[in-house]
């Protein structure tokens, strides 16, 4: 038996519940623990000295990293990157520092030292990608599945391509990291579109790797780029380092998968009646349109016709106007899959396809910041309390699980290989 009480991750805080006196029994739902030390600065500093990439004191060095919606230990991995780089006698002119934002509205320059050190945002050239200045893109080719390959134009033109991320798993891609930094977050929108399209093919799933389309498309669009090497960190639950991998792109990856497997994949017993999920908190629910991938978890525990309650601060609201304004006058969930179906594929959109499959099978409530009347267009029920729900429902013989952290946990004994959810 456990305590009535839950408390969760909510944007940078936490939020409080009580199980009604009914209920004797639900079933917490972490990633696994982990006993290792945290990576610290010193420890991948000496793994760049390890493994030697050659890198001249001439060449002109372009480094990618996440934006501000992506939560990275840029103290532990870029400084050291830096450091590295100064024994090397790169000039620090001839660093630059890109922002992968993918399709994310570009981050103004005042934003940049809320997730980047300041001393480097004071001593290093900086570029915010646009994913729609075309100008600044050129155009590589394609990929054998059609996909156009345009990607920033500057970025590829230095000699040394190095890509900042963190492997961990992803609701359609499979995983994140590797290539993903640059050939996602450094390409052009149509680029991004044409690659999220096999999102509708088999094997778009969380934790897929090898026979995931999307994600080897875009192992395709980082050969194509040339990268030259990535540094990318796993990390646990807690937001702590526990491993980080300097390597090609495609080696990073078969290196980094197992070992963000041992820390997100847990065995799931049979599906639940409701599933409470928290997205982790800040910044993995700044906004629905990231949070929903703590929704596509939740969904793979819950049962047919179950309940999920989703909390999501969201303080940036939808994440995605495209998304919103898909949304505006739809009355079903089956009348936004006619609709994707019938029109181009678009980034934005895509979210209401994915949030569209996921409603059709559960019903949806969303605690978060975004006002009620907003979240009911999304075709979700707002709440505001997570005991409301309980006041909703039948909760006599219901199984209930709540997971702290949907985000990063996946539930790997009942993942559907053919699902997009």
């Amino acid at each position: 038996m456990r305590t009535k009480i839950c408390t969760l991750p909510y944007g940078s805080g936490e939020i409080s519940f009580q199980f009604p006196e009914n209920i004797t029994r639900y079933d917490g739902i972490y990633p696994p623990e982990t006993q290792e030390a945290p990576w610290m600065a010193e420890d991948v500093l000496n793994l760049l000295r390890k493994n030697t990439v050659s890198i001249l004191s001439t060449s002109q060095v372009a480094i990618a990293i996440n934006d501000k919606t992506r939560p990275m230990h840029y103290d532990v991995l870029l400084l050291p990157l830096l450091h590295y780089l100064e024994e090397l006698r790169v000039p620090q002119e001839r660093i630059t520092l890109y922002i992968s934002t993918g399709t994310h509205v570009p981050m103004p320059a005042h934003e940049y030292v809320d997730f980047i050190p300041a001393e480097v945002v004071a001593r290093y050239s900086i570029v915010c990608h646009d994913c729609d200045k075309h100008d600044q893109l050129v155009q590589l080719g394609a990929t054998k599945h059609g996909t156009p390959v345009l990607v920033n134009r500057r970025f590829h033109e230095a000699e040394i391509k190095i890509t900042l991320g963190t492997i961990e798993p992803h609701h359609f891609m499979g995983f994140s990291g590797g290539a993903k930094t640059a050939g996602i977050g450094l390409a052009g929108r149509s680029t991004i579109e044409a690659n999220h399209h096999l999102l509708l093919q088999p094997h778009t799933v969380s934790g897929e790797y090898e026979r995931n389309p999307m994600r080897q498309d875009l192992e395709e669009i980082g050969d194509m780029i040339g990268i030259t090497a990535c540094l990318n960190a796993v990390m646990n639950y807690k937001k702590e380092i526990v491993k980080v991998f300097w390597d090609t792109p495609r080696k990073v990856m078969q290196q980094g998968i197992p070992e963000s497997q041992r820390v997100t994949q847990v065995h799931i017993p049979p599906m639940y009646d409701l599933v409470i999920a928290s997205a982790g908190g800040f910044p993995k629910d700044i906004n629905l349109y990231q949070a929903q991938k703590a929704l596509t978890h939740a969904c793979m525990i819950c049962k047919e016709g179950g309940t999920i309650v989703l909390i999501a601060e969201c303080r940036e609201g939808y994440g995605n106007q495209q998304y919103a304004d898909f949304m505006q006058g739809k009355n079903s969930f089956q009348q936004v899959l006619d609709e994707f179906g019938r029109v181009p594929f678009q980034i934005g959109p895509h979210k209401a396809y994915l949030i569209a499959r996921q409603g059709l099978h559960h019903t949806i409530y969303l605690k978060s910041n975004i006002s009620d009347e907003d979240v009911r267009t999304l075709l979700l029920t707002p709440i505001h309390s997570i005991e409301e729900v309980f006041s909703e429902l039948d909760l006599s013989g219901m199984r209930i699980a709540v997971l702290p952290y949907a985000t990063t946990t996946v539930p790997y004994s009942v993942r559907k290989e053919n699902s997009t959810e």
